[in-house]
């Protein structure tokens, strides 16, 4: 919504510019305050800029990030924590996994879409940033004008599901299609709910398609390929995922193939930062 009191547009929201490209239309010089002598002046409207701020989150919005998430931006995630209850070398180690991670996905942000062929996969426990790096690379290409979407794992899995119902006001192709159409999906915390045949068919789908048409795709996932390595020891009980919680027994064989050809794998080994700011805010 425009400013009411903008010196530029007085509450329009838009501002009159000079251009000189074929199709503007041309400034009448008998209207009051426009020269009177040369050639017409080449004009659009365009909108003003105090409404970049409603435009940035109409974009974010049709992108479906969550409000939690708005403010998830490179600038503001930080590689550089402190936590008490872990030796210094662990700390070092978790924060240059932390600062690499953050390089490689602010990259390929800022290169998209070249050298885009293959997407992201995030990969670490809980609480270490891999929502938050995918939202920011999600962000920094939406509003540079690209299509984007953001899907919670299980809530994508349910919007699809209750389009079958026959009161549901959707369709699974009104569903699929901006998923399978964006230029950039993030699918968030994959292999979160129990794999069921009908799961691993329709997500299986999504990434095959999406991989055939050359769409990118950024995902992230708690569970790991293997054991972790001691760098992701356990920290104030951070939990360790047992092979049964490995990647493939969540996604399915055939689709952690797929994840391969289709994405870079960035492991992040860190400790849950939300879980040891919670514990300093306690006193703990």
């Amino acid at each position: 919504m425009a400013r009411a009191d903008c010196p530029t547009c007085h509450g329009s929201g838009w501002k009159i510019v000079e251009r000189n490209t074929n199709g503007a239309q041309a400034l009448s010089a008998d209207k009051p305050g426009t020269a009177s002598v040369g050639d017409p002046k080449l004009v659009w409207a365009v909108p003003c800029d105090c409404t970049s701020g409603d435009r940035s989150e109409r974009v974010l919005a049709k992108a479906r990030v969550p409000e939690r998430y708005r403010h998830c931006d490179f600038a503001v995630f930080e590689t550089d924590n402190e936590i008490e209850r872990a030796s210094s070398e662990q700390v070092t180690a978790w924060n240059r996994s932390l600062a690499q991670a953050k390089l490689i996905v602010q990259r390929f942000a800022g290169e998209f879409p070249v050298g885009s062929e293959q997407g992201l996969l995030l990969m670490g426990p809980c609480g270490v940033g891999k929502t938050h790096l995918a939202v920011a690379a999600l962000k920094e290409t939406v509003l540079r004008g690209h299509t984007g979407l953001f899907y919670d794992y299980r809530e994508l899995l349910k919007q699809i599901q209750d389009s079958y119902n026959a009161e549901s006001q959707s369709t699974e192709m009104g569903v699929l299609e901006p998923v399978l159409k964006a230029e950039i999906l993030v699918l968030d915390d994959l292999g979160s709910s129990k794999p069921s045949l009908w799961a691993l068919e329709t997500v299986g789908h999504i990434l095959n398609t999406r991989y055939n048409e050359k769409r990118v795709t950024i995902l992230t996932t708690n569970y790991l390929d293997t054991e972790p390595s001691i760098s992701v020891a356990r920290v104030a009980g951070m939990r360790t995922p047992s092979i049964d919680d490995s990647l493939t027994e969540r996604i399915g064989q055939r689709i952690r193939s797929r994840l391969y050809e289709m994405c870079r794998t960035v492991e992040i080994s860190a400790a849950d930062y939300r879980k040891e700011i919670r514990n300093i805010s306690r006193g703990a």
